[in-house]
């Protein structure tokens, strides 16, 4: 599952989108309840938000149960997920994300790309709190053996899954697409401390 990614580094480009946030900090280890960027198509032109990772609509009023994941296999069928896979889907920046391998003892490793950031499928709700409306969201998985892994989109998908006008049908496509070549590392266990963010995550092992 994926539960945990980075953002440490990022682009001139990525950071002159409407939105970035001027006061944005390399984050090494987020974990689900963090806040994340999110990108996103308005009106037709990109921009970013930052959000909170876990999928809050208006109608959920128990902030611990807000999913951080979505099946892709069944996003179009799940109440809670149907009607965003339609109308608010967006985009996780990323630099790489961890997966935990193993059967007595578990071993991060950190999986990323020669292209970075990657940019993660994902849909997003906005959520009213004491009169002000915040935005939340949920990253889309793959199956990946015994695992989940974020649906990875290349240019052409990252443009489609924006773009409101895309049919549904080719969002099925998109959401069964295969994923990219990913290199992967070992690392030592400093990951595993979700109080740590920097980069001695990415210690190896």
């Amino acid at each position: 599952m994926c539960g945990r990614f980075a953002l440490f580094r990022w682009s001139p480009a990525f950071a002159a989108l409407p939105g970035f946030p001027a006061d944005q900090q390399p984050h090494w280890n987020i974990a689900p309840h963090s806040q994340v960027l999110l990108l996103r198509a308005i009106d037709g032109e990109r921009q970013l938000a930052r959000v909170r990772w876990g999928l809050t609509p208006a109608w959920l009023k128990d902030l611990s149960k807000t999913p951080a994941q979505a099946r892709a296999e069944t996003l179009a069928e799940q109440p809670m997920f149907r009607e965003a896979l339609r109308l608010r889907r967006g985009l996780l920046p990323a630099n790489g994300f961890y997966e935990w391998r193993g059967a007595a003892r578990k071993r991060p490793y950190w999986l990323t790309s020669d292209a970075t950031p990657l940019y993660f499928a994902a849909i997003w709700e906005a959520y009213p709190v004491d009169g002000c409306v915040y935005l939340s969201a949920a990253v889309v998985t793959q199956a990946a053996a015994s695992l989940r892994r974020p649906l990875i989109l290349d240019a052409e998908g990252q443009a489609a899954w924006l773009a409101a006008d895309t049919p549904m049908n080719e969002l099925h496509r998109l959401l069964a697409s295969p994923q990219p070549p990913l290199r992967e590392r070992v690392l030592a266990n400093l990951v595993n401390d979700p109080a740590l963010d920097a980069p001695e995550c990415l210690t190896p092992a």
